[in-house]
């Protein structure tokens, strides 16, 4: 037993080495630094905790807020909609499905950021064929590259899970006379109840983390309307170089998703039990 345990320590050092170097040491080191007034250029002070009061104040912070959480809102319901149509329209097995399944994921293929400045260029007032202007077309545009990318990512872990709920149990509903909707209800859902939360924890934390999209294609524009808050950490280290406040609000947003994805799993777990 002893040797075993020590065999999967040595198995399990060099990622616990490469967790601790890029994860634990730098979160302390954010943590730290949201306690000081910390210049990009110059040498940082300790003045907590001015850094969390001042989020208060911050006018930018709150709107970029708002427009994060209905943007999470929006393209949650949408992704996820749109990844589960996929996902059941691809389940069975049958002739051309393997070319579906395929056009689907390939836009996964294509960076997040050469994803965005393509639809720059096709969204561009210049010469774009699609031009977009105003609050609400810009953000149909983000909301339109997210579908567009992220779709058959998300289909394809849904398409797992459907793949993994046995034939059997269909095959006994429609002996007992369940129609599909029945059978969608009772067996589809419930089954793949881990695979949605999963699913949605992944979609919920990339919206509130949302930066790429809205840095390429709209810049937080038309007057500050679509800046999302992890644009605004970046304003405060690289604008207003200012990294002490940049940390105080990333710290604050961690806790924000470690709670929200506590909620999630446990509410995942009373319902499975």
């Amino acid at each position: 037993m002893r040797r075993r345990a020590v065999t999967g320590a040595l198995y399990a050092t060099p990622a616990a080495v490469l967790v601790g170097l890029f994860f634990v040491v730098p979160l302390l080191l954010i943590a730290w630094m949201s306690l000081h007034r910390w210049p990009l250029l110059g040498n940082p002070k300790l003045n907590a905790p001015d850094n969390y009061s001042a989020i208060a104040d911050n006018a930018l912070l709150g709107s970029a807020a708002w427009f994060t959480l209905r943007y999470t809102v929006i393209i949650t319901i949408l992704l996820f909609v749109v990844a589960f149509g996929l996902a059941l329209l691809v389940q069975n097995r049958r002739r051309g499905v393997g070319f579906f399944r395929t056009a689907f994921f390939l836009p996964v293929a294509v960076g997040f950021a050469s994803a965005s400045l393509l639809f720059l260029g096709l969204l561009s007032e210049e010469v774009g064929p699609l031009p977009f202007s105003g609050d609400s077309p810009a953000l149909g545009s983000v909301v339109l590259l997210v579908l567009w990318r992220f779709a058959g990512f998300n289909m394809l872990i849904l398409l797992t899970g459907l793949q993994a709920i046995p034939v059997d149990v269909y095959e006994a509903a429609r002996i007992d006379g369940a129609t599909r909707g029945q059978m969608f209800l009772r067996i589809t859902l419930p089954l793949m109840r881990p695979t949605i939360a999963l699913v949605l924890t992944m979609m919920v934390t990339g919206s509130l983390l949302a930066f790429d999209q809205f840095w390429i294609l709209t810049r937080g524009g038309p007057d500050n309307s679509t800046t999302s808050l992890v644009m605004v950490i970046y304003r405060e280290a690289f604008v207003r170089l200012d990294l002490g406040s940049a940390a105080g609000i990333s710290v604050v947003l961690l806790v924000l998703l470690a709670v929200l994805s506590s909620l999630q799993f446990a509410f995942l777990r009373r319902r499975s039990a």
